[in-house]
């Protein structure tokens, strides 16, 4: 039940097992981009129940999204602390008992509470370790495999906004509400498979360490070294002992990382406002209520099929190390979608603005995590998927509420929509500028041992053995990052020579 992580000196396999994990991170990101979607469909019945404006019940969203992406680091933490599969089998629960207290709420205050805190963290203990541990299965394959598991965003949400209408219709929100909580069960066996990919046989040693060992340390450890489920840092204090963090802060000082967060938060501000105001945007233009709810439906058949077509499309050998790029397109086309459809009226209109924006907002969606795992590398990733959903969240609670805000102070959708399509659209144009500027620069500025970003000493780290540092050599702060050791192993070679004395039942 360990974290899992590459083995040193194996890389992932690309197959196998991986496409067991890849199914049930299929499924993960289907609750977790879907779910607060579908949700509004039930905002209508909750404003008449409780006598409440579209901004206060729109809150329940954003506090459900806010949740899901604001937790990143409390969920990098726990992951590296406990391993995947504990933690999603906690968060499925979660999900699940928030839906299901939420059915007996009585006021607003309960819904944020249990809908929209419980939840959300649910969703969101699920959602980080799942994205973690298909990095660790997948890296030739790992393009397509990151638009595969996308896709079960659009395939969720076009399935849970038909159920939860028909809920509704028949069982009330109360109903809607405690079966979604059961459907959240599935998240528990989606974390019972998330078992960590097979490591290698016992790691080479000297000859010295041989003889030393020969009283039977030798077999404890290389069985401690398979099982190998604990993440430390490779860098040792000056005491000899490795020091192990559970997050590493300093991804921050890459370049590539910063562009890539300033690009997230600036797209989170409008890319999920359409979405959530579109089923009620089309009902109060005059359009059935069975009809506005087929509209995310027909959102999600395009987004299924955008999604792997664009995976598949990045992991072509000339595109792959321009995905930047294409995710700043994505980005603009999706900002220029929202600008043109801001006057939609009928539903034919609608239709075509469903389906423009679900080929972008695939693409999107299909592109978003690659792109950070190939800026910031996969011992990386897990730290900096954390510190970027924490600044997300920010965005996440601004937008979604100043839009409903608006829409109840104007009693107009037009101005909500060109603000959201500014807003992505300058994401995409930032994203695109700014990683012009940077690699042009990188290319200018010739390679040195400290230069930010991936390191010589991080490609190391991502291949193979950590080589042990010549005396008196410290290795460079700036440059932690994460591998996967034996609990007992810890860097003995280091110990060594920080004091050659200590005896090996010390380490």
């Amino acid at each position: 039940m360990g974290a899992g992580g590459p083995r040193p000196g194996v890389g992932p396999p690309d197959g196998g097992w991986g496409w067991v994990v890849l199914g049930a991170c299929f499924v993960v990101t289907g609750f977790a981009y879907g779910f607060p979607k579908a949700v509004s469909v039930f905002f209508r019945a909750l404003m008449r129940d409780f006598g409440a404006g579209y901004s206060d019940t729109a809150w329940v969203s954003s506090i459900m999204l806010a949740m899901l992406y604001g937790t990143g680091p409390v969920s990098s933490i726990l992951v590296t602390r406990f391993g995947c599969r504990p933690v999603m089998l906690a968060g499925g629960l979660l999900a699940s008992a928030g839906m299901i207290l939420a059915s007996f709420a009585t006021r607003l205050l309960e819904l944020y509470l249990t809908a929209g805190v419980l939840t959300g963290l649910g969703l969101a203990l699920n959602f980080q370790p799942s994205l973690i541990m298909l990095g660790l299965y997948f890296e030739r394959r790992r393009p397509l495999a990151n638009g595969l598991a996308a896709a079960g965003s659009p395939v969720f949400l076009s399935a849970l906004s038909p159920l939860g209408q028909l809920l509704l219709e028949l069982f009330g929100w109360r109903g809607g509400f405690l079966l979604f909580g059961g459907l959240l069960l599935h998240c528990c066996a989606c974390g019972a498979v998330m078992r960590p990919p097979p490591g290698p046989g016992p790691r080479p040693r000297p000859r010295a360490d041989r003889e030393e060992d020969c009283a039977g340390d030798a077999p404890r450890e290389a069985e401690a070294d398979a099982e190998g489920t604990r993440l430390r840092l490779r860098e040792a204090p000056p005491g000899g002992r490795a020091r192990r963090r559970l997050l590493d802060v300093a991804v921050c000082t890459d370049r590539a990382f910063i562009v890539y967060v300033v690009t997230k938060f600036l797209m989170a501000l409008g890319l999920f406002v359409p979405a959530i105001l579109l089923v009620n945007y089309a009902k109060d233009a005059g359009v059935p209520d069975t009809e506005a709810a087929f509209l995310l439906s027909i959102v999600g058949f395009v987004d299924i099929v955008a999604r792997p077509a664009c995976g598949a499309l990045a992991g072509l050998a000339r595109l792959r190390p321009h995905v930047p790029y294409l995710f700043s397109l994505a980005l603009l086309a999706n900002g220029i979608t929202d600008l043109s459809s801001a006057r939609a009226r009928s539903y034919g209109t609608l239709v075509a603005f469903c389906i423009a924006f679900g080929l972008s907002y695939g693409m999107v969606g299909a592109l978003q995590f690659e792109v950070l795992m190939a800026a910031v590398g996969a011992p990386r990733f897990p730290s900096a998927l954390g510190l970027v959903l924490l600044v997300e969240a920010v965005a996440v609670l601004i937008g979604p509420p100043s839009a409903g805000r608006l829409v109840d102070a104007l009693k107009n959708y037009e101005i909500i929509f060109y603000l959201a399509g500014s807003e992505v659209a300058l994401a995409g144009v930032f994203m695109a500028v700014a990683t012009y500027c940077c690699l042009r620069r990188s290319r200018d500025t010739p390679p040195g041992p400290t230069t930010g970003g991936a390191s010589d000493t991080e490609d190391a780290e991502a291949e193979g053995e950590p080589e042990p540092l010549p005396p008196g050599t410290q290795e460079p702060r700036s440059l932690e990052s994460l591998e996967v050791p034996s609990p007992r192993a810890g860097s003995v070679g280091q110990e060594r020579e920080a004091d050659p004395g200590r005896s090996r039942e010390s380490v």
